[in-house]
């Protein structure tokens, strides 16, 4: 009988066995060692750096970058003021209206002799090999690959033949110009980052830095680059290699910016808060001490890796020496039983803990809130705030967020911590079980009175205008219950379900939290 049901089996068995030796990946053992240049402190933004650090010793200068058309028109005009070089690393480049603008501009800087070095996670690149090879066939610029699927079989498959492997992914996010300017933070490469979309604006958060600290970005992405998990798309496609000509990709991408809808957003950039600051030289940086936060590539090799390698650890001392205040921008936040009970604890022991992430309605990752829902009653109880994102602006939010036509929807995406209006963290970490344990993330906290007190502002300003404040309430039969207290059309309103979400998404959200997969949150 045995026998048998292993008959029937073992064509099953062999298929699987086939598709795990079809997952292999080429070897990338010649892959060429580069880092970051060092001398480039007489370029123009090194020259300018030495200029403004005069009265500010060693400490690093940051500008923060709150507005989608800012934060574009930012890495836009980096790229058009480097002199030797541009390190790119990001998750995901979308191949959309900013994702093929951003690209065109490292191909303009290429063409003036400067050296790109461009690091994308697989994660978003599934049929995208041609247009990558196409900007990789450049004689200045470098593209790679990190932690790649097989492109030998289809993706799908690989997620269960290569579970622990492709599952985890590099969500860092860095650009830094001639190792002397950086921007950090939340950002990927996409229209709904960069206030392109008509139907979606992410809050989001970035960091642009001046000084010592971008020396440690670029540091973390020559580890990153120089991985045996970075590979060049010319070994993941060498078939490739001589059927994509750079000129036709050039008329290609000529084609595409001669539209009016791309005509329309560059206008935008022009128009852009800080263009019109930059124009009006009225740039103004905030100083203080600084340093990176980063996981090491090789946690997505192994779950045995040495605590000072990953950011969580190098983020504990900083939780640890919490006295008064905790606030927390964290759009996926899946606090855990474990993290749970010590943002308990800290608010029980008299540290004000304040918490805005998505709500069930402005989440674009509904699994998330799923691992996340059941936590806010015991949070509540334990004295903790939390505020979640109300998808719906009004019309005077629209308007200061994207400009005449504004956005249908608000989603949270920005990424940072105050920690007692002393430090400010900010980069690409949740609070999740995927970023703490599972993907590699980047950050720079900042020690900065000043700029902590801009955060706190902000998170101020956009729970009393754009958020849900949750409530823990008791029925007349003593049970508990939460109640979520905003706006709506610019009146009053309290909710006793999640808010502008209907039965079956709530239904469906409670049932996928009965299923044990937290840990891949």
């Amino acid at each position: 009988m045995i026998l048998s049901h292993f008959k029937h089996c073992l064509p099953i068995i062999c298929t699987l066995l086939f598709m795990v030796g079809c997952a292999s990946l080429p070897p990338n053992n010649a892959n060429p060692v580069t880092y970051a240049l060092q001398d480039t402190a007489d370029t123009r933004i090194g020259k300018g750096y030495d200029e403004l650090k005069k009265d500010y010793s060693e400490k690093s200068g940051f500008f923060l970058l709150t507005n989608g058309l800012d934060a574009f028109t930012a890495r836009a005009l980096l790229a058009q003021g480097a002199d030797r070089s541009i390190d790119v690393q990001y998750y995901m480049i979308h191949n959309d209206l900013t994702g093929i603008l951003f690209m065109s501009q490292l191909l303009k800087a290429a063409d003036r002799g400067i050296r790109v070095r461009v690091l994308i996670d697989d994660m978003d690149l599934k049929k995208r090999d041609e247009g990558l090879s196409t900007l990789a066939a450049h004689p200045n610029i470098t593209l790679r690959v990190f932690n790649p699927f097989s492109r030998q079989m289809l993706r799908a498959p690989q997620l269960l033949t290569r579970f622990g492997s492709v599952t985890r992914r590099m969500h860092n996010k860095s650009f830094t110009v001639d190792n002397q300017i950086t921007i950090v933070g939340g950002r990927n490469i996409g229209n709904e980052y960069f206030d392109a979309d008509p139907t979606l604006a992410f809050a989001d958060l970035d960091i642009l830095a001046i000084g010592p600290v971008v020396k440690e970005v670029s540091s973390s992405f020559d580890e990153y680059w120089n991985s045996s998990m970075a590979y060049p798309i010319t070994i993941l496609r060498p078939d490739l290699a001589e059927k994509e000509n750079l000129e036709e990709g050039r008329q290609r991408l000529a084609e595409y910016l001669g539209q009016e809808s791309v005509a329309e957003y560059q206008q935008s950039l022009s128009n852009s808060r800080l263009a019109q600051t930059i124009s009006n030289n009225k740039v103004v940086f905030n100083w203080g001490k600084a340093r990176v936060l980063a996981d090491h590539p090789r946690k997505l090799q192994s779950y045995d890796i040495a605590p000072a390698d990953t950011l969580s650890a190098q983020l504990h001392p900083f939780l640890e020496e919490l006295q008064r205040e905790f606030l927390i921008f964290s759009p996926y936040f899946v606090p855990g039983k474990s993290g749970t009970k010590f943002l308990c604890d800290l608010s029980r022991s008299g540290v004000r803990v304040r918490i805005l992430t998505n709500s069930l309605a402005s989440t674009d990752v509904g699994i998330v809130h799923a691992g996340y829902a059941k936590y806010r009653s015991s949070l509540l109880r334990a004295g903790v705030e939390l505020y979640e994102m109300n998808k719906v602006l009004s019309k005077e939010q629209r308007k200061e967020m994207k400009g005449d036509s504004g956005s249908s929807k608000a989603s949270l995406h920005a990424k940072s911590f105050v920690f007692d209006r002393k430090h400010v963290f900010i980069g690409s970490l949740n609070l999740d079980p995927r970023s703490v344990i599972e993907n590699t993330e980047i950050g720079i906290m900042v020690t900065s009175t000043e700029l902590a007190d801009t955060m706190a502002a902000g998170f101020d300003l956009v729970v009393e205008a754009m958020a849900f404040r949750l409530q823990l309430e008791t029925d007349a039969e003593g049970l508990e219950f939460i109640s979520w207290h905003g706006l709506e059309d610019d009146k009053e309103r309290v909710w006793t379900a999640d808010p502008h979400t209907g039965f079956w998404r709530r239904f469906a959200i409670g049932f996928m939290s009965l299923f044990p997969i937290e840990s891949q949150l």
